[in-house]
């Protein structure tokens, strides 16, 4: 069995690479929303703007080293998405990512 902490985020980078369709604004405040620097969101506001399927603000190369560009204003979807959950795991195996092997 896995647990969240086994799953390391910056060595992967899958769920914010996997479908145009995620990154979209849901439950987020306008406020919150003009913290997004206008580079990253897209054309139509209704999510971050994706080159193909990855997310513009995904930094790195996944599966290998990534991180957020707006890590600490990021929208609700992307904070929805938890390290081992169905998302997670969907968007790993996408790119023949397995889940981490459980070490007691």
């Amino acid at each position: 069995m896995t647990s969240p902490s086994d799953f390391d985020c910056q060595t992967c980078g899958a769920c914010c690479s996997y479908s145009s369709d995620w990154p979209r604004f849901s439950t987020e405040s306008d406020a919150d929303l003009d913290l997004l620097p206008a580079r990253f969101v897209a054309a139509n506001e209704q999510g971050m703007r994706c080159e193909g399927e990855r997310c513009s603000a995904l930094a790195g190369r996944v599966g290998s080293h990534t991180s957020c560009l707006v890590y600490d204003i990021r929208p609700d979807v992307c904070r929805a998405c938890l390290p081992g959950d169905e998302a997670c795991l969907i968007a790993r195996r996408a790119f023949g990512m397995s889940a981490p092997a459980f070490v007691p």
